[in-house]
Order: structure tokens, then C-alpha cells, then sequence
């Protein structure tokens, strides 16, 4: 089971896109789509209503096109926000909506029981009990006609720090381990939400207490949490080493469609990787990096390969800007700086600056629109922040260290303006992941 789950929060992907993502699938070895997507109303929030005759019939012609390509079609509901557990009503609402994706040619199935309300379980039971009655009970519905059908469920605490932490209760993945059939599958995204790492002995030791080795639910490239980024660097982090020590490996985007090339050709890349070869995440990037460069094309000619790259870096992965970005950025920092700095050094900042600054205008001239939608606000921001580096380098050039940039189209209010940057100035992050008052 390796593939994509589409479960993020934002608008879905629309049926164009996600035949787009089948082809990529069966392109890249891959073999499974799990439909999550956690704005899908009937999916989550209305997930007793069954789906009107229009939208049924698009998820099964979903359905009957990942057959058609090889790809196991997984639908996930989401019922734990409200669900009435032991409740007879509820439990024949969770069989009708599956006996209607049945109909429609779905056999495999999720159950997802994350970013739920702390709440206090019931006197005399646990969360994980509750989950695992509720999951055993779908999964009998669900084989009472189908023997080969398969369910995946997503615990309450479904990393390692909201384990830590005791969400759920403090034994909730080893009741769960113990009372869970043992058929169906657990998802787990690693030792946070947004894993830097996953190791093979941090598997082992959540295998230990589930029973049996997860299924990776991987929000390395999702960036529903933040509007103003998004990811196109590598699949990084996961040793090849990983693959034999879980049940497979599910990645969840990015929200924008068009910015996920370079994340699944790396991913597919990744899970077909020769065993016992080394896996070089930077040669990998470099390689998918190429191939996503003629959907750069502009209507003056083809993207410039150095600045595609360091653009792409900008945008490379949650904990790091890509190393050419890292080290623009660094130089930058240092040009702009109180201390002294060469004149010659400042005015080599102040030209890779220009370069990609004009890089990103020209982004507005991509022949492929629906990759400039999904860019345009991010590489705007982009420019804008670049167009005022300049701005400060020249100023230090004219007039010396610390001299003020003066900007008409920088202007208090209308730029980094609004309530989160006021609210983001309120408190600093610091390095050990705290906040407080600058």
C-alpha cells in the first residue's frame, strides 16, 4: 500500500485533477489513492448524509477509473465529531454510506478518528476502546460480502508527540493494539504531525505497542497549515529502510494540485529504490526538478534552469529552505547586515537578488495557467520581499550600513499589513519551539 491520501483541509481536488493523479500513480509504481479530503462535507462534518446522484456517480466513476489504472480506491469517513458510539442509528448510518460507495464499486475503506475535541470518554470505558468496538464493527459489516476488503483506521493520537502527551488517554495505543482486529490497519505519521525524520526504530517501537507495523500517513509535503508556503523539495528524511519496517507508506500533499510534481516523482521514486542501494535525496530532487521545468515554459521561451532551482528551493521542505536557497539567504543576511561587508560582495548579493526577484515576475507569463494559479500568491509574496532586499542593498551601497530603504510600493499598512502579521509580532518563536513576548 503506497500512495497518496488526499487529506488535507482546503477545497478538494476536482475531477480533472484527480485523474491527473491516477495516471501519476500508475506512472510512478504507485498503488493506492485514499480519498480523505477533509472539507468534503459528507466526508467529515455531514458524514451521515449519504451523497446526492450527481456526486455519487463522479466518486464512482473515481472509483472505476483507479481500477482501470491498477490503483486501490480507498474511501475514508470521518465520524468522530460527533458519533454516537453504541448507538444502533449511527452504526446503520455508517453501513448505509458505505453499502452506497459499495454500490458504486468501492470495497476498501477508512476510518479516521484524528484532530477530534479533547473530550472526557464515557464513565467505564476508553477512547481507544470506543474507536477500536467502532472499527471492528465496520470492518464485519464491511467483509460480511466482500472477504477481501480492507479498512484502515486513524487513531486519536496519531503521532508520537500527541502519544506522549497522553491524547486519548495515556495507554490509548496499546488498548488499541490489544482490542483492534488484527486485519485492519492503523495509519501513524511519525514522531510529529509534520515528521522531519521517520527511522525505522521509531517504527518498531510504535509496532510494539499497535501489534503490527503501521501504515505511514506522511505530511511531509501538506501545507494546508500554512497558506504562504509550499513544498516541492524531495521525499527526504525516510531511509530506504523504512519500507520493510511498515505496511506502507501514504503521502499527503500539497493542497494546490499543479505543486505536487516534484513530491510523487520522488515518493515513486523512493518506494521502487533498489534495496540496499543509497538513496540521494538532493540527486533525486535535481532529476524530478528537470522533468517539472517544461511546465515552467513562459511565453518568452523556456524557464532558466539555475533560477527554476533556487525559486524551487525557496520552497522546499518544512524544517529547510533547499541548500542554493539556504546559502542566498545566508549571503543576503550578511549583505544587509550592520558589520562591514565589501562593496563588491554587496553589489554580487544585489544581482542574484534582481535575478530571481525578476525570475518570479516573469512567472506570470507561465503558458501552463493552472500552475501559475496554484504559485501566484507565494511567488508574489516572494517578489515583493526581494524587491525590498534590493531596495535595503542599494541603500547600503549609497549611503552605508544600516541606511533606510525608502519604497512607494512598500508602504506602511498596505505591506505586511493585516491582523496576523500584528497578531505574529506579539509573540517571537524561539529555538526550542516556545513563544514569548519580543
Amino acid at each position: 500500500m503506497n500512495g497518496v491520501i488526499e487529506g488535507f483541509y482546503g477545497p478538494p481536488w476536482s475531477a480533472a485533477e484527480r485523474r491527473e493523479l491516477l495516471a501519476a500513480l500508475q506512472a510512478g509504481g504507485l498503488d493506492t489513492y485514499v480519498y480523505a479530503p477533509k472539507d468534503d462535507l459528507r466526508h467529515r462534518a455531514a458524514w451521515r448524509e449519504l451523497y446526492p446522484e450527481r456526486e455519487a456517480a463522479e466518486l464512482g466513476a473515481l472509483a472505476a477509473a483507479a481500477r482501470a489504472a491498477g490503483i486501490a480506491f480507498v474511501y475514508a469517513l470521518a465520524p468522530g465529531l460527533d458519533l454516537r458510539y453504541g448507538d444502533a442509528a449511527d452504526a446503520r448510518c455508517l453501513e448505509a454510506k458505505a453499502a452506497q460507495l459499495q454500490a458504486l464499486g468501492v470495497t476498501d475503506f477508512a476510518l479516521l478518528f484524528d484532530d477530534l475535541p479533547e473530550l472526557t470518554p464515557p464513565a467505564g470505558t476508553t477512547w481507544a476502546t470506543l474507536h477500536a468496538a467502532a472499527a471492528n464493527a465496520f470492518f464485519r459489516f464491511l467483509r460480511a460480502d466482500r472477504p477481501t476488503a480492507r479498512l484502515l483506521l486513524c487513531p486519536a493520537p496519531y503521532c508520537g508527540r500527541m502519544a506522549a502527551a497522553g491524547l486519548g488517554g495515556a495507554d490509548y495505543l496499546d488498548v488499541l493494539g490489544r482490542e483492534l482486529a488484527s486485519e485492519i490497519d492503523v495509519c501513524w505519521t511519525g514522531p510529529e504531525i509534520i515528521a522531519e525524520e521517520i527511522t525505522p526504530a521509531h517504527i518498531a517501537a510504535v509496532s510494539a505497542r499497535l501489534r503490527r507495523a503501521p501504515v505511514i500517513w506522511d505530511n511531509l509535503f501538506a501545507n494546508d497549515y500554512d497558506v504562504r508556503r509550499f513544498f516541492c523539495g524531495p521525499y527526504a528524511g525516510r531511509p530506504p529502510e523504512l519500507r520493510a519496517a511498515v505496511r506502507g507508506l501514504l503521502v499527503n500533499p500539497n493542497c494546490e494540485w499543479p505543486l505536487n510534481a516534484v513530491p510523487l516523482l520522488t515518493f515513486g521514486r523512493y518506494v521502487n529504490h533498489p534495496p540496499g542501494m543509497p538513496w540521494n535525496e538532493r540527486a533525486e530532487f535535481l532529476a524530478a526538478l528537470a522533468a517539472w521545468r517544461p511546465r515552467f515554459e513562459r511565453l518568452g521561451g523556456p524557464a532558466d534552469e539555475a533560477l527554476l532551482r533556487r525559486f524551487a528551493d525557496c520552497f522546499y521542505l518544512p524544517y529547510a529552505e533547499g541548500p542554493e536557497a539556504d546559502g542566498f539567504f545566508r549571503r543576503l543576511e550578511r549583505a544587509l547586515a550592520p558589520a562591514a561587508v565589501p562593496a563588491d560582495a554587496v553589489r554580487a548579493v544585489l544581482g542574484e537578488t534582481l535575478a530571481l526577484r525578476d525570475f518570479c515576475g516573469r512567472l506570470a507569463e507561465l503558458k501552463d495557467r493552472a500552475l501559475f494559479t496554484a504559485l501566484h500568491r507565494r511567488v508574489w509574496e516572494l517578489r515583493e520581499e526581494l524587491d525590498l532586499a534590493a531596495r535595503g542593498l542599494q541603500a547600503r551601497l549609497e549611503r552605508g550600513p544600516g541606511a533606510a530603504a525608502q519604497s512607494d510600493f512598500h508602504r506602511p499598512g498596505t505591506f505586511r499589513g493585516g491582523p496576523m502579521p500584528r497578531l505574529q509580532r506579539l509573540l517571537a518563536a524561539r529555538a526550542d519551539g516556545s513563544f514569548a513576548p519580543p
